[in-house]
């Protein structure tokens, strides 16, 4: 089984951000994937869309600016079904390759 970790760190956003100056906090976010060939495959993918900035965004949750995942899908916990954002879920890897 491969674990990822996204270290999101608490910052502030930047000049040409909706709210230049204004604090947003971070967090540690895990996603799931088999290891196996096309896990391994995937988390390549998963760790390219990282670098590009497209895995997290920052929406406002009750007053609070935070880090959130994006609109890739991410399979964050070992069960509970798709409807959990677990396993098992048989399209799923298919699905993210899709999106990616």
């Amino acid at each position: 089984a491969l674990r990822l970790l996204f270290k999101m760190l608490s910052s502030c956003f930047k000049v040409g951000d909706p709210r230049p100056g204004e604090p947003y906090k971070g967090g540690d976010f895990y996603a799931f994937l088999p290891d196996n060939k096309e896990g391994q495959k995937t988390a390549m993918l998963l760790k390219k869309a990282f670098e590009h900035g497209l895995t997290f965004q920052i929406k406002s949750c009750n007053g609070k600016e935070r880090v959130t995942w994006g609109l890739i899908p991410h399979k964050t916990s070992w069960d509970g079904g798709k409807a959990r954002n677990g396993y098992p879920d048989a399209q799923y890897l298919h699905e993210v390759c899709t999106v990616l």
